[in-house]
């Protein structure tokens, strides 16, 4: 047999040699590929703050990572964003990532820009200032940048075209809660963010509709919201107090609320109101002028809001705090100094 015969004869052996041994090394290298792309430790890893810095190199990026212990290569990882035509699109920012993830799943996340997310509270009845000054001790926002923004912002702002043009505010509008937002973000974001919630909340309360049927606007609601959630101290009494406020606006009566001579003296952590106090200069004191002041005089939350707009029906004009925080309700002036001089210093 020659040569020629026997090598036609073996050559199906030999091909099927040459794959099976190209198949051996596809598969060799595909085990190697996903071996360096795999998670640096198991489920049970904790998370790591890192921080992408603004124009670097996906190498660079994948070297951070590899120091972090969080990709096994930084070659891989930045071959691997190469090869998926992703290297060009990873954002810079502050990051949660843990050894626990493969380096595709780091890619996505740092190609979607999915940043480490932070949460704060505005709590409910701070004012603007108050709200302003809480962001800013816990270093979301710049006080200065975010008054500014807040004052350009009311310039134009549809929630606060109840006040005549010199004198708009977003007080009160901006929603109390809890958000959370990615490390970075700006006041104006931020701001809009507060905006966008309270909106939501308008909307879900049907608050529009609802003040109408009471003989209010919008943000005469919203500012009698206010007055609710300064005085109430107990969740259960917002309706009571409301339906007060109510009965002394439909009887021309002076509201007398402390809150908006606090508000008026600009002593926002003020507990007591002295009788000097009534005197103070402004349209936002309630013991001189009548009606409710010119807007809000803090953020009012949910139930603050529902309660402005659904008063409870009674016949009360008068209230006192007790010292335990709750309120002694009366119908007539004798009964209420009565209240006065039992529950009052």
């Amino acid at each position: 047999m020659t040569f020629r015969q026997t090598f036609i004869d073996r050559a199906p052996y030999i091909v099927l040699g040459l794959l099976g041994a190209a198949a051996l090394l596809t598969g060799a290298a595909w085990i190697a590929v996903q071996s360096v792309l795999a998670p640096v430790s198991g489920r049970e890893a904790g998370t790591v703050v890192v921080e992408i810095p603004a124009r670097a190199s996906t190498g660079q990026i994948g070297a951070l990572l590899a120091d972090q212990g969080l990709v096994r290569n930084a070659a891989a990882f930045r071959l691997y964003a190469w090869f998926q035509q992703l290297d060009a699109d990873l954002k810079a920012g502050e990051y949660e990532l843990s050894p626990s993830q493969s380096t595709p799943e780091i890619v996505e996340i740092l190609a979607q820009g999915r940043t480490r997310l932070v949460a704060f509270t505005v709590p409910e009845g701070l004012t603007l200032k108050q709200t302003s000054f809480l962001l800013a001790d816990r270093g979301f926002v710049d006080a200065g940048v975010f008054v500014r923004v807040l004052d350009e912002k009311a310039a134009a702002h549809p929630l606060s075209s109840g006040l005549p043009e010199a004198e708009r505010s977003l007080e009160g509008y901006l929603f109390p809660d809890t958000y959370h937002i990615s490390s970075g973000t700006g006041e104006e974001q931020i701001l809009d963010l507060l905006l966008a919630r309270f909106e939501q909340e308008i909307v879900s309360l049907d608050l529009e509709r609802r003040a109408a049927a009471c003989g209010l606007n919008l943000h005469e609601a919203v500012t009698l919201a206010s007055l609710i959630e300064r005085e109430a101290r107990v969740a259960e009494e917002r309706r009571v107090i409301s339906g007060v406020l109510h009965n002394r606006l439909r009887l021309n009566m002076l509201l007398q609320v402390d809150a908006t001579v606090i508000y008026a003296l600009g002593d926002f952590d003020r507990r007591v109101v002295l009788y000097r106090d009534l005197e103070v200069d402004s349209p936002y004191n309630t013991y001189r002028f009548s009606g409710l002041p010119p807007g809000p005089i803090a953020s009012p939350g949910r139930d603050s809001l529902a309660a402005a707009v659904d008063p409870a029906e009674h016949g009360y004009l008068y209230y006192v705090a007790r010292p335990d925080g709750t309120h002694a309700f009366s119908y007539t002036l004798a009964e209420h100094n009565a209240n006065k001089r039992r529950y009052l210093p």
